[in-house]
């Protein structure tokens, strides 16, 4: 099986990155570039699994469409278009494959635009610009998008603002067009900095883990609605934990009993086991990450691995799960590459 790594070149990487993995016999291959492209630092995959869209987090944002060679893994431009804001830092495509969506981190808002048949980006076709301002006067001064994300209807879509502490709703109205939802938005705790969202695949709840307050909050989620309300907020750190660290990502296990939290500075992975009835987490284990921050993380379509990309180690680390217990082997294999900040799974 590929996966693609992005990274960012202007910390030394020359753009995107493709690796094959032999899940059978745990072993990764010698990662080659797929394209050159200026610091594609999140990735996403069209449902048809043909396209690929990756952010370019510069000052002047922007989106670029990528087609994918089935033999060779190589990407081809299709084109790119503005994102209108600054810093893009986070790219979803909804179930339909019509439209994709992009959060401006450093300018606070977030676009759409309409994908056609050929995988190709419509310029902007809706923008939306948060407002207001968090507790937290360095890091909250004003909005801070830093990711949007369809529910698995794609009726719905979420982003986690981490200058407001606010999870903004929106309503995907047709392709490429969204209109805010009312209510507009579900706070987190002040200061926290909700950074990404995950919608359950089976259970009516969303996890949205926060990178200021290192937690993970815990939602039901009524899908008719598009309504978030608060269940549960769990620290991502082991108890008697003291220094500096902010959490980065989190995703499900293969079979969605567990759920799983990136440490940076920490710099550890830490698991939790869902219970199925109420959605809520339990703190089962910590493990290290196999680098330095370890901004993004990624699970096999084998359901057996979890690689994680260490953005200041320079490194993509690989773990064997235990599927009984969900805890992370010792490392396993890794491969280098500068400044890797995420891991995207082709087949």
């Amino acid at each position: 099986m590929r996966f693609y790594i992005g990274a960012y070149t202007s910390k030394g990487a020359a753009g995107i990155y493709q690796c094959e993995f032999d899940p059978d016999a745990g072993i990764l291959g010698k990662p080659t570039l797929a394209i050159e492209t200026r610091d594609p630092s999140f990735l996403a995959m069209h449902p048809n699994r043909k396209f690929l869209y990756a952010v370019n987090e510069t000052d002047d944002g922007h989106l670029s469409a990528f087609v994918i060679d089935r033999d060779t893994g190589r990407l081809q431009l299709l084109n790119q278009q503005a994102t209108q804001g600054a810093a893009p830092c986070h790219v979803s495509i909804d179930p339909t494959g019509r439209t994709a969506m992009v959060a401006n981190y450093g300018s606070g808002n977030i676009a759409a635009f309409e994908i056609d048949a050929a995988g190709r980006l419509s310029e902007v076709s809706y923008f939306d610009q948060h407002h207001g301002h968090g507790p937290n006067p360095k890091r909250q001064e004003g909005p801070h998008a830093h990711c949007i994300v369809p529910d698995r209807a794609g009726r719905f879509a979420f982003s986690c603002d981490l200058g407001l502490d606010q999870v903004l709703v929106y309503e995907i109205v047709s392709a490429g067009e969204l209109r805010l939802h009312s209510p507009p938005y579900v706070s987190t705790p002040p200061g926290a900095g909700p950074r990404h969202i995950k919608f359950h695949p089976t259970l009516s709840f969303a996890y949205v883990v926060t990178e200021m307050g290192n937690t993970v909050c815990v939602y039901r989620y009524d899908a008719s609605s598009g309504t978030l309300t608060p269940a549960q907020v769990i620290s991502t750190l082991a108890d008697g934990f003291k220094g500096e660290t902010h959490a980065a990502e989190i995703q499900f296990s293969g079979d969605s009993r567990f759920l799983y939290a990136s440490n940076r500075g920490d710099d550890s992975i830490i698991v939790f086991a869902i219970d199925a009835q109420n959605g809520q987490l339990r703190y089962l284990s910590q493990h290290s990450c196999g680098g330095k921050n370890p901004r993004h993380f990624a699970i096999d379509p084998s359901r057996q691995f979890l690689l994680t990309a260490n953005q200041d180690s320079g490194n993509v680390a690989l773990f064997k799960l235990d599927n009984f217990t969900g805890a992370l082997s010792e490392p396993s294999g890794e491969i280098k590459i500068p400044a890797p900040v995420c891991v995207l799974f082709h087949s």
